[in-house]
C-alpha cells in the first residue's frame, strides 16, 4: 500500500491546501549562465521575450534551447505548482505541484516562437501525461507556460498542428501538454543550471515521437 500511495502522489497533482509549505525566501542559484556568461536573472534586454517550457528532465531540455541561435539565455527551475521557493527534493515528492521547466529568454527578431515550439514538440513525447519515458511524476509533465496572450495562441496553434501530424502518422494518443499563463518561476539549485555543460557525461532520457512538427 505504501508503494502504491507514493506512486499516486507522484502522478497526481496535489490540491493547493495539500501542497508542501515551502519558504518565504528564494533558494540560492547560479548568477550567470555557465555556457554564455549572461546573467540568469532579470532584467533581460528590452527586445527579448521569455516563455517557460516543460518537457521532462530539465537537464537535457535546457541544452536543447541554449544551443539555438536567437536564444539570449536559459535557466531551469520549477513552475506550475503551489509551493513557494521549493527545493528539488521537495518537487520530486509530487507534493509541490510544480513541473521542471526551462525559462527560455529569446529575441523574437532572431528566432520565432513557432521555431522554439517546433523543437519543444519534436524533442519529447507530449502524449505521456505525468511522465517522460522512465521519468515518472507530475514534475515531468509536458507544459507550456506563456507570458502573454499571443504566446498562448501560438502554443495552441502549434499544438493542434502537431496533433494533426501525429494523427496522420498513425499515433492514437492525444497531446497532454498543459498550456496556461505563466505563474511564478522558481530557479533551481546552482548545480542544475546548465547541468549537461558542466557534466558532459551526464544523461537525460528525452525521446521524441519521430514525427515532425510543421510550422509557418
Amino acid at each position: 500500500m505504501f508503494l502504491i500511495d507514493m506512486f499516486n502522489r507522484k502522478t497526481t497533482l496535489p490540491a493547493p491546501d495539500g501542497a508542501l509549505p515551502g519558504r518565504a525566501d528564494p533558494i540560492p542559484t547560479a548568477e550567470t549562465h555557465f555556457v554564455n556568461g549572461r546573467p540568469l536573472q532579470a532584467p533581460y534586454p528590452d527586445d527579448t521575450r521569455s516563455i517557460l517550457l516543460g518537457l521532462g528532465c530539465f537537464w537535457g531540455a535546457e541544452r536543447l534551447f541554449w544551443q539555438i541561435p536567437g536564444v539570449y539565455v536559459t535557466a531551469v527551475g520549477y513552475s506550475g505548482g503551489y509551493t513557494p521557493n521549493p527545493t528539488y527534493q521537495e518537487t520530486t515528492t509530487g507534493l509541490t505541484g510544480h513541473a521542471e521547466v526551462v525559462r527560455v529568454v529569446y529575441d523574437p527578431q532572431a528566432v520565432s516562437l513557432e521555431s522554439l515550439l517546433k523543437v519543444f514538440f519534436e524533442q519529447h513525447d507530449p502524449t505521456q501525461g505525468m511522465r517522460q519515458g522512465n521519468d515518472i511524476g507530475t514534475t515531468y509533465r509536458s507544459a507550456i507556460y506563456a507570458t502573454d496572450d499571443g504566446q498562448l495562441q501560438t502554443a495552441r496553434k502549434v499544438r493542434d498542428r502537431y496533433q494533426a501530424a501525429l494523427d496522420a502518422a498513425g499515433h492514437r494518443s492525444r497531446i497532454t501538454t498543459e498550456i496556461a499563463p505563466a505563474g511564478a518561476f522558481y530557479f533551481a539549485e546552482p548545480y542544475h543550471q546548465q547541468y549537461l555543460a558542466k557534466n558532459p557525461g551526464g544523461t537525460c532520457g528525452l525521446r521524441g515521437t519521430g514525427v515532425s512538427c510543421a510550422i509557418g
